[in-house]
């Protein structure tokens, strides 16, 4: 029988980009989550998170937890989500890709934050 795991690093990569669209801190977004703080210096060091956080964590993303699993071989299994938020549903595409470093990734997550809360802003105004 498969053994589902669940993918730290793009579970992490996530809650980084739906940390930074919030412009929030680590330890705020822990106690956002109803999470320690230490669960993130855990999952940071590569460490999975246990089941209520795991559960709270994904919940809080809006994304659902099949997002995040792996199997042994692994191929993850994934479905879509109704409507989670943009750059926490990229990110873990984008530092999953070999051919971009770290600061391309910076890069083009600062670059669809910005479009996106400026979409957002314009969507805010056109609704007044």
């Amino acid at each position: 029988m498969a053994r589902t795991r669940v993918n730290v690093s793009a579970l992490y990569a996530a809650l980084d980009a739906a940390k930074n669209e919030r412009q929030l801190s680590w330890r705020q977004l822990a106690a956002e989550v109803g999470v320690s703080p230490s669960t993130m210096t855990r999952m940071a060091n590569g460490n999975r998170p246990d089941v209520d956080a795991f559960a709270a964590l994904v919940r809080w993303l809006g994304m659902p937890a099949e997002t995040f699993m792996v199997d042994p071989d692994g191929a993850e299994e994934s479905t879509q989500p109704a409507e989670p938020e943009l750059m926490a549903q990229l990110a873990p595409l984008l530092r999953a890709r070999s051919d971009l470093g770290a600061e391309d990734v910076k890069y083009l997550e600062e670059v669809i934050g910005a479009a996106v809360r400026r979409f957002a802003s314009d969507r805010e105004a056109r609704s007044r």
